[in-house]
């Protein structure tokens, strides 16, 4: 068990320290430069933040970068302000509001953020074990960090990891990092901090 605990440390900070060199900003607190709205959803810059607002049409929205990026360590940090159901998409391709993909989840409590859905295929790849939902702090500003890097994709909220998996399909896969807003109505989120570190 130690070794086990002194192991996951030892990843955690190899994940940090990497972060740390080279990082590059995606989102400058200004405009949305660098990125594209997808759908009738709300995006827009306020006091600095990246804020997401559900719309008229109560749809999906997506808000994608320009550029695309294949392996890289992401970090960004979020507050879910109303509902709070969306999720941060990874070597996708959008369509309208029709994406297709890996979600990297954000959602309400106790709803698997940090897990990995595919979106119009497998569905769950996995979930967050439930003593690890309660990493989240809902309402209150939260800091991920994922890690792609060929077919391992591994998250971490407020400094724990939340999930890590090995998946063929998502090794093969190319695309854009799209920020989601989930269809229904009622959501609201800020972001701020969105910084990648490309990876060979």
């Amino acid at each position: 068990m130690i070794r086990f605990l002194l192991a996951a440390s030892l990843s955690l900070v190899t994940i940090s320290r990497s972060f740390s060199q080279k990082s590059v900003p995606l989102f400058n607190h200004k405009d949305l430069k660098g990125w594209t709205i997808n759908g009738t959803e709300k995006w827009y810059v306020e006091s600095g933040d990246l804020v997401a607002e559900s719309g008229p049409d109560k749809g999906y929205g997506y808000l994608s970068t320009d550029k695309h990026y294949k392996n890289f360590i992401l970090t960004l940090d979020f507050k879910q302000e109303a509902n709070g159901n969306s999720g941060v998409f990874i070597r996708s391709s959008v369509e309208g509001t029709k994406i297709n993909g890996w979600q990297v989840e954000i959602a309400p409590p106790d709803m698997h953020t940090g897990g990995i859905y595919e979106s119009y295929g497998r569905g769950w790849l996995i979930q967050p074990k439930p003593e690890d939902e309660k990493n989240l702090k809902f309402e209150d500003w939260n800091h991920m960090v994922i890690r792609v890097k060929d077919d391992e994709v591994t998250s971490l909220l407020n400094g724990k990891k939340m999930v890590s998996i090995k998946d063929s399909l998502i090794g093969k896969g190319e695309g854009v990092i799209a920020l989601q807003i989930h269809s229904g109505g009622g959501i609201k989120l800020r972001w701020k901090d969105i910084s990648i570190k490309e990876l060979k």
